[in-house]
């Protein structure tokens, strides 16, 4: 039980001190002891409670899902279009982008949860291991929520030579955790770093943070943009809608392919994630060309069906002529050529944006 007990308090991370602390405190985002959006977040919390008790009956998947298996060998070559991204599942993407390589909020773990035992289980092996991706230049992390921010993931990786990109505050966990101080570079919104000849922006988000009953909020979350000489790329992390989407699009845009999380929503709880036709929406706030939905089909976070949010974006999608692609996980596409993607995922009942429409408060 000890070791156990140990092991889980390790996952939780730490808390950022000194003079990363007094950065943090500088942020204009930070207000009385802790990080806040400038539009607050509104829950039904009644609603949000209630509806757990009511999963749809296909909220995780009946058959084993079966991810195409990726070798190191299809990155030695480099995309013809100079933009590749290959979908590990939910949020996890490698994206080669003008030569570089980035690493999206990668989750190797079999659970999302502190502990090995309990939490929220992977439906399939990662497409992937670890020892055979390519040489990363820039591992990027959202927030620290833990399908986002996993212990286990990053401390397999942390004698890499390799770039980590946070928010605010979350380099205490990497340090935490063994990551050299000087391979972490913790970022405010609008600041941005620079890889090679690839500029990073971390960028706005809507959402939250935090790893414990006690640390809400503490560490700041974002979203970012990705600008090389020629392509230029977009991810939401976790995210409700806002309206300084559009000033992401207007100052970085127009962008190749938006990676926007499009799964584990309710109604009750919009302002915590996007939804899919507010994904669309942002897609198009964004001025992005090329739409991949992402933040789905790897874990039941919500009640909603597993294959909902990818019915629900394409038919959004499909009443405004935007480009979707929708790739198997594992499977790597290039948004400028016009991939011709099977349909993988199962046709099974799902709940319409009429039924349960996920709209976002104070998006006047």
């Amino acid at each position: 039980m000890a070791l156990v007990t140990a092991d889980a308090w390790t996952a939780l991370g730490r808390g950022a001190s000194g003079e990363r602390r007094a950065r943090m405190e500088r942020s204009p985002q930070w207000k009385d002891g802790h990080f806040e959006n400038p539009e607050p977040i509104v829950n039904d919390t009644w609603g949000s409670v209630s509806t757990m008790f009511h999963p749809s009956p296909e909220v995780s998947p009946t058959q084993p899902l079966s991810p195409v298996a990726v070798g190191r060998q299809q990155f030695e070559t480099p995309p013809a279009t100079g933009l590749r991204v290959t979908w590990l599942g939910h949020s996890s993407m490698l994206i080669e982008l003008d030569g570089h390589r980035i690493l999206t909020d990668p989750m190797w773990s079999e659970r999302a949860s502190p502990l090995t035992w309990v939490g929220p289980r992977r439906w399939y092996a990662p497409p992937v291991a670890l020892k055979d991706l390519p040489s990363i230049d820039a591992v990027v992390i959202s927030h620290d929520h833990y399908d986002h921010l996993d212990h286990g993931t990053l401390v397999a990786m942390k004698d890499w030579k390799t770039t980590f990109i946070v928010p605010l505050g979350v380099g205490a966990h990497l340090e935490y955790w063994g990551i050299p101080k000087e391979r972490i570079t913790e970022l405010d919104w609008w600041e941005r770093t620079r890889v090679g000849a690839l500029d990073i922006v971390c960028t706005p988000a809507r959402h939250a943070s935090g790893r414990t009953l006690f640390d809400k909020d503490a560490t700041l979350w974002a979203s970012y943009a990705f600008l090389g000489p020629t392509h230029r790329a977009y991810y939401s992390g976790d995210t409700g809608l806002f309206p300084a989407m559009k000033d992401i699009g207007d100052r970085l845009g127009p962008f190749d392919v938006t990676m926007i999380e499009v799964g584990q929503y309710h109604r009750t709880w919009p302002d915590w994630h996007i939804g899919p036709e507010q994904a669309v929406l942002a897609h198009r706030m964004l001025r992005g060309r090329a739409l991949l939905p992402v933040h789905w089909a790897l874990f039941s976070l919500a009640v909603h069906g597993w294959t909902e949010p990818v019915e629900r974006v394409l038919a959004a999608a499909g009443n405004t002529q935007e480009k979707v692609i929708v790739p198997k996980p594992g499977q790597s596409i290039e948004p400028g050529a016009t991939p011709s993607l099977d349909r993988w995922w199962p046709e099974l009942p799902w709940v319409t944006a009429a039924q349960d429409p996920i709209v976002s408060s104070q998006m006047n």
